[in-house]
């Protein structure tokens, strides 16, 4: 029996030498109602197993055909979104004829459609091929933008900020579906942390663009204007190019060849998550609302948000008060960018290395926290403009924490609806906190804006904090997850094949035979493409 058994073990140790069909004697029988359609392809194309190399390779033309779409998706609506703050010191007060209320009801205003429209982003990210709704949003609010050159007062750009956030409303929670379509969790944390870091490359790009069209000078238009129409176009252009080159799902991409289609399908169960169902599910949807974890990182993310839908619409204000003219806070801003992507990749690799995203959390909010007691204590004055720059700088790390969020509760929600009705939640929690965070400021608080960054303060403690407290529930949850698993009959301790390194799955396998069980499930026993929500699968394990 022994030698049955580690010759089961060498001939899954050494699959790289054959990649053969698993057989499959009766694939009509696969029970695939109300499953994934990942099931439905595996069945009706039979399942295969592979080597790491050529695993990889699918990986490689993956990254090489997905990764810069949703990366452009991304930057182009951090672009557009974040034109008014550029604009801010281009006079679009004084040419627009804006209170400073106003202006701070601009800067709510797209994040309060966003919000209205999370819900039927979810319905639609579930029924409809997620690669059209990306292209078309993305033409939608491209255009948007570039019309928002013509309003002249304070009614039409609240009117056109408002649809161009009922756009953009798609596009966050869609890259997020699109990780968890296309990945491993394994994988995930970086390439969401690619995406998201467009967030800085967009303030070095657009400060660099901005200060290029703030040289130009027309006695037809104003200089917000021909700002609004350059970001409009290039984003209406770029969702062109979307549409025809993205595929809606691993199983829909023509790019890949049948093979390459069964392994980018086959390697993503042992996720637990599914792939994609195109049925909405209303349990899920219960289930999303009833989980106490969602609701931690819904208050996580407010928090968070709060802090940083401040700072963004009133950063370039703040650094002028610091003694600096026009033209060089939008210089000074540029190295914002910098740090936001270096923080923003370099703590998802930390993340990803150590296995822990909580303690991240609570390590990356401390140097916010820091760079906020510098701005509130800090004199205003020429001695102290590095001082009060530094502090500016820390603050901005806030930025690789909110990808890190989005991260770890996509890797802890199963099933397809749940995943897009979760998403929903932490991008309505994202919104809200930037509804929050822009109110909080007043330029009658200038120079200081005293009241704005207490409030930031606050938030920032109250991230770190919970960012200490959710491992516990997730390991809570681990073992609730483990006494199930024995009382049907399974290994209440199991590898997390999705969160283990391709090479070091071969042991993982050896590790499954000992424990008598197979190397490869059948879809109707495999929880993984059952379209199952996370609390429900007793094979799901939650990642900390």
């Amino acid at each position: 029996m022994a030698d049955g058994r580690l010759q089961q073990a060498s001939t899954a140790t050494n699959a790289a030498d054959a990649i053969t069909p698993v057989e499959n004697t009766d694939r009509g029988h696969v029970r695939i109602s109300g499953a994934d359609r990942a099931a439905q392809f595996i069945a009706e194309h039979g399942e295969v197993t592979f080597d790491y190399e050529e695993e990889r390779r699918v990986i490689r033309r993956i990254d090489i055909r997905i990764l810069p779409l949703i990366l452009g998706a991304y930057f182009f609506q951090q672009l557009d979104k974040s034109s008014l703050s550029y604009v801010s010191i281009f006079g679009i007060l004084e040419d627009a004829n804006l209170t400073s209320m106003e202006y701070s009801w601009l800067g709510s205003i797209l994040y309060i459609a966003q919000l209205i429209f999370q819900p039927l982003a979810a319905f639609l990210l579930v029924k409809l091929p997620t690669g059209k709704v990306i292209g078309m949003a993305v033409v939608c609010w491209g255009t948007c933008a570039a019309i928002m050159a013509s309003c002249t007062n304070f009614g039409s750009l609240l009117a056109l900020r408002f649809l161009m956030g009922s756009f953009e409303a798609m596009i966050a929670p869609s890259c997020l579906a699109v990780t968890q379509m296309w990945w491993r969790r394994s994988e995930q944390t970086l390439r969401a942390s690619y995406w998201n870091a467009m967030n800085g490359v967009t303030f070095i790009v657009g400060s660099l663009v901005t200060y290029g069209l703030g040289h130009i000078v027309s006695t037809k238009i104003y200089r917000y204007q021909t700002i609004f129409i350059f970001c409009g176009t290039l984003t209406f252009l770029f969702g062109i190019i979307f549409l025809v080159l993205m595929p809606d799902s691993p199983m829909e991409a023509k790019y890949l060849d049948e093979r390459e289609r069964i392994i980018a399908v086959e390697r993503l169960r042992a996720n637990q998550m599914g792939v994609a169902s195109r049925q909405w599910k209303w349990d899920h949807v219960k289930e999303t609302f009833m989980d106490f974890k969602t609701l931690l990182w819904f208050i996580l993310i407010v928090a968070i948000s709060i802090a940083s839908g401040g700072i963004s619409t009133f950063g370039n204000l703040i650094l002028k008060d610091f003694g600096y003219t026009n033209f060089n806070a939008i210089l000074f801003s540029m190295p914002t960018g910098a740090i936001q992507v270096v923080m923003i990749i370099g703590s998802a690799w930390v993340a990803t290395r150590i296995g822990r995203k909580g303690i991240v959390i609570s390590g990356l909010a401390c140097l916010p926290t820091i760079g906020t007691v510098l701005m509130l204590t800090v004199p205003r004055n020429e001695k102290n403009k590095g001082v009060l720059l530094l502090g500016y700088y820390l603050v901005q790390c806030l930025g690789a924490i909110t990808p890190m969020v989005y991260a770890w509760s996509a890797q802890n929600t199963g099933g397809d609806t749940k995943k897009k009705t979760s998403s929903a939640m932490m991008f309505m929690g994202m919104c809200t906190g930037n509804i929050i965070g822009p109110l909080l400021y007043n330029t009658k608080d200038a120079p200081l804006y005293r009241p704005g960054l207490i409030a930031n303060l606050v938030m920032f403690v109250t991230v770190g904090v919970l960012g200490l407290l959710i491992p516990m529930y997730l390991m809570f949850l681990n073992k609730w997850h483990g006494k199930k698993r024995e009382e049907v009959g399974k290994q209440a301790n199991v590898v997390d094949e999705s969160m283990v390194r391709r090479r070091g799955m071969q042991d993982s396998k050896v590790v499954e035979i000992e424990h008598n069980e197979q190397v490869q499930r059948n879809i109707e026993d495999d929880n993984g493409l059952n379209d199952l929500p996370d609390l429900r699968n007793e094979d799901f394990i939650y990642v900390y």
